[in-house]
């Protein structure tokens, strides 16, 4: 109890071991998420991307603008996974070390645990805590894994993708999907050679994308995160995509979504979970004597007869 209590009194301490509750499954963390949520309203920002694209470095610039303008950031960044302990690498707080004594600023990293979607199953359940504690800005970094990494559109109101004037790094955009979730495309690394290229065939190819809602049009901008070049501009393009969710009504329904996605993340979990523990089950698939579809009915339905561990009916 005097965790939760310091946490409703902004002790940035009670704010870590609450996200390590979450992020462990913890029945302590579950009761103070049912608390938690709905009691924030801060501007989620989702920077996704190929790895390299020099997303951390972006977000290190965009904490620096965002602070300057007297406002909070916390900074949720999903790392891979070791593939030895299963946790975070932390290399995204390696590159925003500088920020560590701001007391307006909060970084934690998150493992992916072999989450193919660019996110933990975790990082809504974290990101709930954090608009609680009062943050006016969240961004999320995605891992970084290219053609699954399209989660982060049900979690951001607003997704950033990243791209590099790196040669096919707009092809492989367009290749896995991911330009479809963007609100708003950077070019980082802006002063290498090919840049306003790739710029051209951004715009080009966005000319026959399909409607976004309300008629929102993509911007491309471009970025020198290494000397800050452009992130003022990019900050701007995010407080006019979030005008625009609310001149339109489409906060809520981004909430709902990232509600839903949150449940169906734990669904996945609960069923990873109880495959790893069922091996007469799997044999059994293994054997051809029941389908796939038979065993997952099967512990669908253990799932349901066990106790609610969570205390709900």
């Amino acid at each position: 109890m005097d965790v939760v209590r310091a946490f409703h009194e902004r002790d940035r301490r009670a704010l870590a071991r609450a996200l390590t509750w979450v992020e462990s499954g913890l029945p302590e963390g579950e009761e103070l998420l049912k608390a938690a949520r709905g009691q924030g309203h801060a501007r989620v920002v989702g920077l996704t991307g190929s790895p390299g694209a020099g997303k951390s470095t972006l977000a290190d610039r965009l904490i620096e603008a965002v602070r300057a303008r007297g406002d909070t950031v916390a900074v949720l960044a999903v790392d891979p996974s070791s593939p030895f302990t299963g946790g975070a690498i932390l290399g995204d707080r390696i590159r925003m070390m500088r920020h560590h004594k701001d007391e307006g600023v909060f970084i934690r990293s998150m493992a992916s645990r072999g989450s193919l979607g660019g996110l933990a199953g975790a990082t809504v359940a974290a990101l709930a805590l954090l608009e609680a504690f009062g943050f006016d800005w969240v961004f999320l970094e995605t891992v970084g894994v290219g053609q699954s990494e399209v989660d982060i559109a049900r979690v951001a109101d607003t997704t950033v993708l990243v791209l590099t004037p790196a040669a096919g790094d707009a092809v492989q955009a367009f290749k896995a999907g991911v330009m479809e979730i963007a609100d708003l495309i950077v070019v980082n690394k802006f002063d290498l050679p090919g840049g306003e290229r790739v710029v051209q065939e951004l715009k080009a190819t966005l000319e026959f994308a399909p409607p976004r809602p309300a008629g929102w049009q993509v911007p491309v901008l471009t970025t020198v995160a290494q000397s800050g070049q452009g992130t003022e501009e990019l900050l701007e393009a995010v407080e006019a995509h979030h005008q625009h969710l609310e001149r339109h009504g489409l906060l809520e329904p981004h909430r709902i979504e990232r509600a839903r996605f949150e449940i169906a993340s734990v669904i996945q979990a609960l069923g990873q979970e109880s495959a790893r523990k069922s091996d007469a089950l799997v044999r059994e698939v293994a054997a051809g004597r029941l389908s796939p579809r038979e065993a997952a009915g099967r512990l669908v339905a253990r799932a349901l007869e066990a106790p609610d561990q969570g205390g709900e009916a």
